[in-house]
């Protein structure tokens, strides 16, 4: 694992740090440095923002609140929503559909960011927006509304959906709905507590409280040299992408929601009902209600998520009977140049990252295996 840790680092990423579990054993390590300018050393437990990691919490919130009959999975989110999810569309889409990403409700990141909004057009694109939004507080609706008003990402219940922002926001705010309190003060007391996390939350600022690293974004080669973004104003995901937590956490988190410990049984089974949905980056995944399933040869069926903010790349993945799990993160994001037709070029970093997880997740024995 240290070599595959410091493979990670001499291939580019400033700093990479793990924690690794396999049947009763822990390992944590970390390669590189959390600040460029200083050379201030990367360490296993530091704090990072793990991005769209938070759909999970978002979703097994929700799942908690279809078990108290609050809420019903294919019912429309007009009935829940009537002013934010009107007419049709407020009809057509259900609560799973936003789950699992089939809503056909577009992103509202092109708009919230209108300097990224030519994508993949590399000479109509710049960074000035995440400059501008920086210390900008976005309220959840105005987001939503963004999406709403974009052309639809696809028909609601189609067989294959389009990862998307909005979703989770939605589900944020139908959290606040049912419950009468804010999303994030419900999914810190009903999730994250009830797993026994001692450093995961929702910062209330744009600044991260605990040790954590600088956060490097190079955007595809547009900023460079990558530029720190680990003081940010984290409005705009919130209940999608807001939370900040410890690989530590992100371990013991996975492990309590597949052993039937955040939701019971019937609701994990629903959030392991997978389909078709496009990420981001135009790959394809198996996507259940805020759960990834990974499929590694040899090594076995894996659940988790991944996420990504400005400059912070986080991975987390537990095999299907607990006894295998992993959390990276780096501080590193966006590293490909691209391609004459925006595509990401392949990087030592990518070839890296892959033996990384291929370690993690087989050991030592399995590790020339199937690449996750």
């Amino acid at each position: 694992m240290e070599a595959a840790l410091e493979g990670v680092r001499r291939a580019g990423v400033p700093g990479v740090y793990a924690e690794v579990r396999a049947d009763g054993r822990t390992w944590r390590g970390a390669a590189g440095v959390a600040d460029v300018a200083t050379g201030r050393p990367v360490r296993p437990g530091m704090w990072q923002r793990v991005g769209s990691i938070t759909k999970t919490f978002t979703a097994a919130a929700v799942m908690q609140q279809v078990e108290a009959g609050r809420i019903r999975l294919d019912a429309p989110i007009g009935g829940y929503l009537p002013r934010l999810v009107p007419g049709e569309r407020g009809r057509k889409v259900t609560v799973r559909m936003l789950l699992n990403h089939t809503s056909g409700i577009s992103d509202y990141l092109p708009y919230a960011f209108p300097s990224l909004g030519a994508w993949p057009s590399l000479p109509d694109v710049s960074p000035e927006s995440l400059d501008d939004n920086r210390f900008r507080r976005f309220r959840p609706a105005e987001l939503i509304e963004m999406g709403l008003a974009a052309p639809p990402a696809g028909e609601p219940g189609g067989p294959t959906g389009v990862y998307s922002n909005t979703n989770y926001l939605l589900l944020g705010q139908l959290l606040e709905r049912v419950t009468g309190i804010p999303a994030e003060e419900y999914i810190t007391r009903n999730v994250v507590e009830r797993a026994g996390l001692r450093h995961t939350g929702f910062p209330s600022g744009p600044r991260i409280e605990g040790p954590h690293s600088r956060m490097y974004e190079a955007l595809y080669g547009l900023i460079d040299p990558p530029r720190d973004y680990s003081v940010y104003d984290m409005s705009w995901v919130t209940t999608g992408a807001g939370l900040v937590s410890t690989m530590e956490d992100l371990n013991r988190f996975y492990g309590r929601l597949l052993g039937g410990g955040i939701v019971g049984r019937s609701s994990l089974a629903q959030m392991q009902r997978t389909v078709p949905v496009r990420a981001l980056d135009g790959t394809t995944v198996d996507y259940g209600l805020g759960l990834h399933r990974v499929d590694v040869p040899g090594c076995g069926t894996f659940w988790g998520h991944d996420g990504t903010v400005w400059g912070a790349g986080t991975m987390s993945l537990t095999r299907a009977d607990g006894r295998r799990r992993m959390s990276v993160a780096v501080n590193l994001t966006r590293w490909n140049e691209l391609d004459s037709s925006g595509k990401p070029r392949r990087h030592p970093v990518d070839d890296a990252l892959s033996a990384l997880y291929r370690q993690a997740l087989c050991g030592d024995a399995d590790a020339r295996g199937g690449t996750p």
